[in-house]
């Protein structure tokens, strides 16, 4: 039985309990977090509390933790499930705006927002050996979520649902494309294409994620001296890549050999995968 944190408490999961007419439950109201850890480490938690911090800032939660306390939690929820979950365990942070005594869409005042984690098993992290790797293949069609991408929203059903495409066509994710055959991202990762040696991601904006793991791999491309550009990709550019990846807390980076049933290139994990992941899983801890 794992450990979860609800509202300053830690207790078995099971016995955690909020009420039906929480705005996270009815409405998707809230924002959440996922944190990596392995053998006890977190990955990112800085960036990680930094993008929370932001979210919860634009759906205006007034949530009083500073980053020690959250870090103190985190931690916690690692220690106290260590021994049943083993060495590598993802924590799951979630804050909605918390339970009001009716159901109405605006805002409501003097709420105390509802603060909940819990632990998972990770698997185990994959070795940067582009000759044992397998690689991975995604389904592609067009996005059809909302504009407020960029906001690490509770509210995930058309995020669900795109992944859900995938999980039927026999795939690992969806990547998704705007109405101007522009890609945006995965349902649940960042996209990163690699052509003639260099990099390229889409940019930010209010389409796509601020991915953790997105932002660390900017950081391991510079380290191992491959230009990176952040620009529009279009699928034709997907489609003929030499090299594509899906990045994300819980897949690290992901290459992939398969877009909507079309081998990319030679259908072979590449070396330039290899050798960002190499940098990556030496330097993840410490960026």
């Amino acid at each position: 039985m794992t450990i979860a944190y609800l509202n300053g408490e830690f207790i078995p999961l099971e016995q955690a309990r909020i009420s039906p007419l929480d705005r996270g439950f009815l409405f998707g109201d809230g924002i959440y977090e996922v944190i990596p850890s392995y053998e006890g480490r977190m990955v990112g938690f800085t960036q990680h509390m930094a993008r929370l911090a932001t979210g919860l800032a634009a759906i205006e939660i007034n949530c009083e933790l500073d980053s020690m306390q959250w870090q103190i939690i985190t931690q916690r929820l690692i220690s106290d499930n260590r021994a049943l979950l083993g060495d590598n365990i993802g924590v799951y942070l979630h804050v909605s705006r918390g339970a009001d005594t009716r159901r109405y869409h605006a805002y409501p005042k003097g709420v105390s927002p509802t603060i909940f984690g819990f632990a998972f098993a990770l698997s185990e992290p994959a070795k940067p050996d582009r000759l044992t790797h397998p690689g991975a293949s995604v389904s592609l069609t067009e996005d059809l979520r909302w504009q407020r991408c960029h906001i690490k929203s509770t509210a995930l059903l058309g995020n669900v649902m795109h992944f859900q495409q995938g999980a039927q066509e026999g795939n690992v994710e969806t990547i998704l494309y705007n109405q101007h055959g522009e890609v945006t991202e995965a349902s649940s990762s960042n996209v990163f294409i690699i052509k003639d040696g260099k990099a390229y991601t889409p940019p930010l904006d209010n389409q796509l994620l601020p991915g953790i793991t997105r932002q660390l791999v900017l950081q391991c491309l510079s380290l191992a001296s491959i230009d990176v550009t952040e620009k529009p990709v279009m699928v034709d550019e997907l489609l003929s890549a030499d090299e594509v990846w899906i990045t994300s807390s819980g897949k690290e980076i992901l290459p992939i050999t398969k877009v909507n049933g079309q081998v990319i290139a030679d259908g072979n994990v590449g070396a330039i995968w290899e050798q960002v992941f190499t940098v990556y899983s030496e330097q993840k801890f410490t960026l």
